[in-house]
């Protein structure tokens, strides 16, 4: 069994890019299944095979505990954590090839909170893998695309997982889309469009933020793809397979 965790800032498009994925895999003859990690979660594009909203209730947790959505939220994923042998037992009985893993849309509830990290270690899964999602909408100037560049980096760093990433909403940038391509790849590039943005202590920061990421090999590259239309997907199920096939790709 593979897992793919797909992570990002809220709104990036997680659950839908999960669906494509899902529908790719499915249509190429390939079984998988979805996880959703995700308590807070009204509504998703897809079914889930297994669901944590079956073991923590939100709603239940504000009541219990005198607490607000945020609160509820934080103990939810922790409690999560304590599920573990139930969600595995679910996980065992699907038994799918890929089991794509949708975290919750506060990354910080995932990435940085020791219940998260709990669980990519102690799932038992064969081979693990996660996919970030840049939003296209958020990084169409330089130093935000710096920003989560950075954000990515030490999500990387905080599960240790090998790790794609990915720039979603590309049909709402326009123009943008041949500029953050290029940033992914050349820094000095990049390191030039933040000079015509920022000055003084901005370009400074941002400066030493950017050559720290390089040193850390950041510069690999942003797969583009649609949410919508799903344009991307063969590019990005050939990056996977790089990683969880060992380059062999899904069968057609």
């Amino acid at each position: 069994m593979k897992s793919i965790f797909v992570v990002g800032t809220a709104g990036s498009g997680k659950s839908l890019l999960t669906s494509k994925i899902h529908e790719y895999y499915t249509s190429n003859g390939a079984f998988s299944a979805i996880l959703n990690l995700d308590p807070g979660v009204e509504s998703l594009p897809y079914g889930c095979d297994i669901d944590v909203r079956d073991y923590v209730d939100i709603v239940s947790l504000m009541k219990q505990y005198d607490l607000g959505p945020n609160g509820a939220l934080i103990m939810a994923n922790d409690l999560i954590a304590s599920k573990i042998d139930s969600i595995q037992d679910e996980i065992d009985k699907v038994s799918p090839d890929y089991l794509l893993i949708d975290t919750p849309g506060q990354i910080e509830l995932f990435a940085y909170r020791t219940s998260g990290q709990f669980l990519v270690q102690n799932l038992r899964i064969d081979e693990r893998m996660s996919i970030f999602l840049f939003d296209g909408a958020l990084v169409t100037t330089p130093v935000n695309f710096v920003s989560i560049a950075l954000l990515a980096t030490s999500i990387r760093l905080r599960l240790g997982l090998p790790t794609i990433n990915v720039l979603t909403k590309t049909d709402l940038i326009g123009e943008k889309l041949k500029d953050i391509l290029k940033w992914s790849t050349n820094l000095s590039a990049l390191e030039n469009a933040i000079s015509q943005e920022a000055d003084g202590e901005a370009y400074t920061l941002t400066t030493n933020i950017l050559r720290g990421l390089n040193l850390g090999g950041f510069a690999q590259g942003l797969i583009p793809l649609s949410n919508v239309t799903g344009e991307g997907m063969v590019n990005l199920e050939t990056a996977l397979s790089r990683i969880i096939n060992l380059g062999e790709e899904v069968e057609d």
